[in-house]
């Protein structure tokens, strides 16, 4: 969301950010509301203040008749003003919640993911002297992914890792952990069961509620019993990323200026329902509906330079760790169509995946600006004593199952085995698998 002063004062801009966007947003119709909304606010306050006077006079002494009347008259427009005020302040949050943040200056004007741009290259398409196998023929040869018994047991797109591969993709969690971990990020491991306000507030629904036809989360359905038992109805739901869980952790708070940037690395177990995703990607491990991953989240002050130098540095270490495992891979800057309404600037990562013949999307580094931190009400007081939203970022370091096919494709060898990356040795225990 964004301050509404700011969307009253810039609304060609916003028109022009939502048509780049693909958003459907009557800019029109929201300062309307805007303007009903403060009206009525108005009308309400000026009756609270006529009731409040009548209450005034009619302490000294015994209310008269007519006073009696009066008093009556204004609780019954007060309560009427106040449905008309309910309304209308639902469809102004409905129009708010669209509104887009305003990209960058330098983020490609496009329609889809076809006009994102590549900004940066490491590497070459890994060549072979033999007819190389995709990572679904390696894996069951080398009995390192159970599908079928995955399908199975967990249902469509369920399946196992097993052997060499557990602690390859085990090692490819530590090894971004300890990256981060020496860049300076604080290392945690948030609950991936979370509460409503953390999904919206980071931008993971598509309204102001739960939507189970368009968002790609999963609802948990039973209720949660408390310590002294009762029972709580209250909405919770499965985290597709460690970034809601790591942003919502400062939701409600002011933070002190002195204290940021906060950098924080987040390892979680991943959901996601691919509701969006039919008929894409159906085999395999590409698309999955359960994943691991080490998320980077970065809050700072309200500095748009700032934001970008640290939008940087968490592209950089992604990039590292793909040189790390010298994987051949590149760097998208994703156009206005294909990036979600609250984000300013994003990147995407893509690692070669010799199978698909063209790059798989291993990460993706966005920069928000205050769009979710006013969702989530997380402020800093700077060095004057004034209250600001603070700007909040998020990263993928590494996730577990699309650099591992990468790998498993890029280091096969003539004879079938696997030539483990030089990084994850210590991890995997030997240099080859098979």
């Amino acid at each position: 969301m964004l301050d509404i002063k700011f969307i009253r004062e810039n609304p060609e801009e916003i028109r022009e950010a939502a048509k780049n966007k693909n958003i459907d947003l009557d800019v029109e119709r929201l300062l309307c509301v805007d303007g009903e909304k403060k009206q009525l606010q108005n009308e309400i306050e000026k009756l609270q203040a006529e009731k409040n006077k009548l209450a005034k006079i009619v302490k000294i002494g015994k209310p008269t008749e007519e006073q009696i009347k009066e008093g009556k008259k204004i609780k019954i427009e007060i309560a009427e003003i106040e449905k008309q005020f309910r309304k209308i302040e639902k469809e102004y949050l409905d129009l708010m919640i669209k509104v887009p943040t305003i990209p960058s200056p330098d983020t490609p004007i496009g329609k889809n993911e076809n006009d994102n741009i590549e900004v940066y290259k490491w590497g070459e398409p890994t060549e072979f002297d033999f007819k190389p196998r995709s990572y679904l023929e390696l894996a069951k040869d080398l009995d390192l992914i159970d599908f079928e018994r995955g399908v199975k047991t967990a249902g469509y797109r369920g399946y196992y890792v097993k052997n060499e591969a557990v602690m390859l993709q085990m090692g490819l969690m530590m090894l971004a952990l300890e990256k981060l971990i020496s860049k300076g990020f604080t290392p945690m491991i948030p609950p991936t069961l979370v509460r409503e306000f953390a999904l919206f507030g980071s931008g993971y629904f598509a309204g102001k509620e739960y939507n189970s036809e368009v968002d790609e989360i999963y609802k948990i359905a039973n209720d949660e019993i408390l310590s002294d038992g009762t029972v709580k109805k209250e909405n919770k739901f499965l985290v597709g990323t460690a970034e809601p869980s790591l942003l919502a952790y400062y939701a409600n708070e002011i933070l002190d200026e002195k204290d940021l940037p906060l950098k924080i690395c987040g390892f979680s177990q991943c959901y996601r329902s691919e509701i969006g995703s039919y008929g894409k990607d159906t085999k395999g491990i590409y698309r999955v509906h359960e994943f691991m991953k080490v998320e980077q989240v970065c809050i700072c002050k309200a500095d748009v330079e700032e934001s970008d130098k640290i939008q940087k540095e968490m592209v950089e270490i992604s990039k590292e760790l793909h040189q790390d495992l010298n994987l051949p891979y590149r760097v998208l800057q994703i156009c206005t169509g294909d990036m979600g309404a609250g984000k300013y600037k994003m990147f995407d990562l893509e690692a070669w995946m010799p199978s698909r013949d063209s790059y798989g999307e291993t990460g993706s580094a966005s920069n928000f600006l205050d769009w979710q931190a006013r969702r989530l009400n997380v402020k800093y007081k700077d060095k004057d004593g004034n209250k600001k939203f603070v700007y909040m970022l998020n990263n993928t370091a590494l996730p577990t199952v699309r650099p591992m096919i990468a790998i498993l494709e890029n280091y096969q060898q003539k004879n079938g085995t696997i030539i483990v990356p030089e990084v994850l040795r210590k991890w995997v225990g030997k240099g080859r698998i098979g």
